[in-house]
Formats: structure tokens, C-alpha cells, sequence
């Protein structure tokens, strides 16, 4: 069975950018959060599982200074490096599997858009809350959107965690206050509906 790190450089070494389902010209749902929520232009974000998004392209657009860029795939950071040219300098690239992440940087963002639901197991996610709590700064923002009970159940092969609002409240609602959680659709390249959900949360 294949690691999930040789899954991962596998889907991005044989698949172009818009033959994956998670594929959006652009990311509407999250540019708005930072324009919306006013993010300060230095504010430090990271995006989790970011590999294909367009968004780190918009915030670069949109002036933003101090941008962080994980995934798990070294294949999918290279894509994005040669898609951005001198711009992708701006940015800083990290390779890891978001459960082994540590960093001495607190973010004021952590914005995660369909990689989370790809936690399955309590421990895994378990992980993820304490590695959230402990990297996102006092005040700062936790914006999720995963998929919703309405979504798939599966995504690239794989198996996935589905959420409701009071499951996403549940899982970070300790250490973070709840903004606001929404539901929407996401239709991908093959003409098919992903509903998802979305929720912005507070450090306490």
C-alpha cells in the first residue's frame, strides 16, 4: 500500500492542474474571507495542502507580504514554484505532511480548504487540533472549509472525514470561537457538485 506521500507526488506528477477535483481558477470563498475579515497586508499565512490552489497567486495580486505555503507533495510545490516564476520568492515553501509540521512561527491565518477532511482517524485529527492551537497567534483565524455530510465520501481514492457545523464546532471549539460556518458548492472540472463546508474561527 502506498504511503500518503507517494500518493500525493503521484497524483501531481500524472494529472494536470484541472484533471483533480479540487481545481478553481479562482478561490472566490477564500479571497473573500481576507478581504472581508480586512487581513492586514503583513499578516502571516499559511495555506495547508495548497499545492494546486490559485489563492497564494491572488494574495501575491492582492499585496500580501508574508505568505507560507505547505503540502506534503515536493511535485505539487514545484508546480506552483514554476507557475508563480520570480513572485514564488515571496513565498515560503514548506514539504511536510501537515501532521509532522512544527514551526516556531505563530500564524494569524491558517487557512485550509480540502485537505483537512483527509484526517480520518481520531488520532490524526486529534494531531491536527493540538498542531492548529499551538501555531495560530491570540486572535488569529482558523478558516476551514472540508467536505460537508452532503458531500463525498471519498476524494482522488482516498477516504475522508465529513463534517457538519456542530462536528466542526465541536472538533475546534475549545480553543477557538466559531465566526461563522456556511455550506457551498464547489463544481469541479468534470461537471460534477462537492458541497462543503466552511467555517471561520477565532483564537481564543
Amino acid at each position: 500500500m502506498k504511503s500518503k506521500k507517494e500518493h500525493w507526488e503521484n497524483v501531481f506528477a500524472t494529472k494536470k492542474e484541472n484533471e483533480v477535483s479540487w481545481y478553481q481558477q479562482k478561490p472566490e470563498i477564500s479571497i473573500n474571507f481576507f478581504t472581508d475579515h480586512q487581513i492586514p497586508k503583513d499578516a502571516k499565512i499559511i495555506d495547508i495542502g495548497g499545492g494546486d490552489s490559485y489563492l497564494i497567486d491572488s494574495l501575491l495580486d492582492l499585496g500580501y507580504t508574508n505568505l507560507f505555503l505547505l503540502d506534503i507533495s515536493e511535485n505539487a510545490i514545484e508546480r506552483i514554484k514554476s507557475r508563480l516564476g520570480e513572485k514564488g520568492n515571496r513565498v515560503t515553501f514548506i514539504a511536510s505532511d501537515i501532521l509532522e509540521f512544527n514551526s516556531e512561527i505563530t500564524f494569524d491565518v491558517w487557512h485550509d480548504r480540502a485537505s483537512f477532511h483527509f484526517l480520518t482517524t481520531e488520532n490524526e485529527i486529534k494531531t491536527y487540533q493540538n498542531l492548529v492551537a499551538k501555531h495560530v497567534s491570540n486572535n488569529g483565524y482558523l478558516f476551514i472549509g472540508t467536505f460537508s455530510e452532503n458531500g463525498p465520501t471519498k476524494c482522488s481514492g482516498l477516504e475522508i472525514s465529513q463534517y457538519s457545523e456542530q462536528k466542526c464546532e465541536l472538533t475546534f471549539g475549545d480553543r477557538f470561537e466559531k465566526s461563522e460556518c456556511f455550506n457551498a458548492n464547489h463544481e469541479t472540472p468534470f461537471d460534477t457538485i462537492q458541497n462543503f463546508i466552511f467555517c471561520v474561527f477565532k483564537k481564543k
